[in-house]
């Protein structure tokens, strides 16, 4: 184990991905011809100068794959494919077949020689299986002398760390003794772990045993290929490289049968830790991730080594300040490398950041805590101003239930109190139509009746906030509004957040709609549900003056006393006391109020003069309209005008 005394690796390996081929395979549903060209071109920006395709001497997918590769030139002068067979003549002459056009490729095959598949399996002797490699290494050499590309060879006696080591190394010099590789045109030599059944030392010992006894070694690549059975790929094939060997196979991620096979990146970037450069591209290791899922249908745990959701983000407050100190340091005192408490690599290195916020939330401690379960598990990114009482509001169930709280019901709470939350009133159906702005026509269904609603206003929103407070008599102010999409796609789902104040208090809601206005009308309901007043008013305003109110919006340019009494057939001196009565307010205050409420749009979102504006709202003497405006609004239009242009 002289393997042992060395501390660390002083240069990345060759890189060998088998994603195309261990990894495909092991898919409940393979890539497709598409994915799979896609696929090799991300690999070949990684910087893969092996990327082995399939079994095309047995596979027609994999046979179209690598003919379209060659056929299309896809494949870059610096790098070479590899193409796996089994010792059969017919597979083996058709692999030849498959990559001629090529300029390099390697062909690898292989003999199943561990004991149990021997006696379990096969059947087959030894004797038996070295004539079968000696045969098959004959072919390829032949073969080869006939193509026009050069072609290297590669054999892995399957699982050879549970094959005798007198027979393993047996078998593969009696290949090495036929091919007759030489230092300029080198064979690879793979040690196989297709199943993982010792520890790693173990494993490496081997592979040094192996290093050492091969025929002809200078002309020998030295490989390994680790499966995962065990958990220790990485650290099987991070040993094995300090024991002689000088390549390694393995996947993105970790893909693979069963438990996968060694992960490429973690190999590469635990290197890149160790000031070695891997030689692999990872900077922008997030799309890879993304691509990958996309592709494959898998999915990266969130705790999987550099590319995991949980990977820079903290969970306890100790560990975060630490790493907040550390990062300071290392500004403070321009340090050259990496040393910073807790975190082995720069996130910034990869594509990534420190999720600083990301506390924990099973006992919800924190309130970033809550925000990140939102966002990451359901895409619920919440405004700044309302995580506080986003936070509150879920830890008081959860002080009260005196439990752990879990994702789920992280999410059902916010939906029970910021998506659903319509006890008093809701709004089933609204419309919208182009008529002096925007005339919005909705039915408030509260109190087990339902009332038809009309206002204008300044886009949707506006109008149907104008409706609310015409039906419930109700004042607030609009002040927070944010939105964004939960999916991608033509039918995706968006996301709207609704703050209204009121008395000094913010009040939230939430909405989602494949339709942007829908989902922020239904956030604004959800959020004037919450004010006192409206959970008050058990009783829903009259009809008749709910009707007059509509009346009023509809005709605020020429309505008079008289019209709208005849409207209704009534005498005016009782529409006046009718209206006061029951609204609070005389029906001059209604109309002033409408008409403002128009000309405050105007002035803030056109370019029409005063006394256009003063026309058009129903004033025909822009004197008195200036008057009217300034004694409710207490500036002149022009002065409302320039504050509001200014802010914008």
């Amino acid at each position: 184990m002289a393997w042992a005394e060395k501390e660390s690796i002083s240069a990345a390996p060759a890189w060998c991905s088998v994603d195309l081929r261990d990894g495909n395979r092991a898919l409940s549903m393979p890539m497709s011809l598409e994915e799979k060209l896609e696929f090799f071109a991300m690999l070949v920006r990684i910087g893969f100068k092996e990327i082995e395709v399939g079994v095309p001497g047995s596979s027609e997918a994999d046979y179209l794959f690598l003919r379209t590769l060659i056929e299309q030139g896809l494949i870059p002068q610096d790098v070479t494919v590899q193409a796996l067979t089994p010792p059969n003549e017919q597979i083996i002459r058709r692999t030849f077949h498959a990559l001629e056009g090529t300029s390099s490729a390697i062909i690898h095959t292989y003999n199943t020689t561990y004991v149990d598949h021997r006696e379990q399996f096969s059947r087959a002797g030894r004797e038996h299986l070295l004539d079968l490699a000696k045969e098959s290494a004959c072919l390829l050499r032949d073969l080869s002398l006939r193509s026009q590309g050069e072609i290297r060879f590669e054999f892995s006696p399957v699982n050879f760390h549970s094959t005798e080591m007198d027979f393993a190394l047996e078998i593969c010099n009696a290949v090495i003794d036929i091919w007759k590789p030489t230092p300029s045109r080198k064979a690879i030599i793979n040690l196989l772990a297709a199943i993982e059944l010792s520890m790693s030392h173990v494993f490496a010992s081997q592979v040094e045993y192996m290093s050492s006894h091969l025929h002809r070694r200078d002309g020998v690549i030295l490989s390994v290929h680790a499966h995962n059975d065990r958990g220790c790929a990485v650290s099987a094939s991070e040993m094995s490289v300090l024991a002689g060997a000088e390549r390694i196979e393995g996947t993105l991620f970790g893909n693979g049968e069963r438990t996968g096979n060694a992960d490429i990146i973690t190999l590469a970037l635990n290197l890149y830790t160790h000031g070695v450069d891997p030689g692999l591209d990872f900077s922008n290791i997030m799309e890879i991730r993304k691509a990958y899922t996309r592709m494959t249908g898998m999915t990266v745990p969130e705790r999987q080594p550099y590319t995991g959701e949980f990977v820079f983000s903290t969970f306890s407050d100790s560990y975060k300040k630490a790493i907040a100190k550390g990062m300071l340091w290392q500004d403070l005192h321009k340090q050259e490398g990496w040393i910073v408490p807790y975190l082995p690599i720069d996130p910034a290195d990869i594509g990534r950041t420190y999720d600083a916020d990301a506390i924990r939330s099973i006992n919800l401690s924190c309130m970033g805590g809550i925000s990140y379960i939102l966002k990451k598990k359901f895409s619920v990114c919440l405004p700044e101003k309302m995580r506080e009482e986003v936070f509150y509001t879920i830890k008081q169930f959860s002080d009260e239930k005196q439990e752990n709280m879990t994702a789920q019901n992280v999410f059902d709470i916010f939906a029970e109190k910021y998506l659903l939350f319509t006890p008093y009133f809701s709004m089933p159906e609204f419309h919208f139509r182009l008529a002096d702005g925007i005339m919005a026509e909705a039915v408030i269904a509260h109190d087990g009746k339902k009332t038809l609603v009309r206002a204008s206003g300044n886009g949707g929103l506006d109008a149907i906030s104008n409706i609310i407070k015409q039906y419930f008599g109700i004042s607030y102010e609009l002040t927070a509004y944010e939105e964004h999409a939960l999916s991608r796609g033509s039918s995706s789902k968006a996301m709207a957040f609704v703050g209204i104040l009121n008395d000094g208090t913010l009040y939230w809601g939430a909405g989602t709609d494949e339709d942007i206005i829908s989902a922020s009308i239904k956030a604004l309901v959800v959020a004037v549900n919450k004010l006192p007043q409206v959970q008050k008013q058990s009783l829903s305003p009259d009809d008749r003056l709910m009707a007059m109110q509509n009346y009023i919006q509809a005709n605020y340019q020429t309505v008079t006393l008289e019209s709208l009494a005849a409207q209704f057939h009534l005498s005016a001196p009782y529409v006046s006391k009718y209206i006061h009565e029951k609204s609070g307010h005389t029906f001059g205050e209604l109309v002033t109020s409408v008409r403002l409420k128009r000309a405050k749009t105007l002035l803030k979102n056109g370019n029409m003069t005063v006394e256009n504006i003063s026309y058009s709202v129903g004033y025909p003497n822009v004197e008195h309209f200036t008057r009217v405006f300034k004694k409710n609004v207490g500036l002149t239009p022009m002065q409302f005008r320039n504050i509001n242009k200014h802010a914008l």
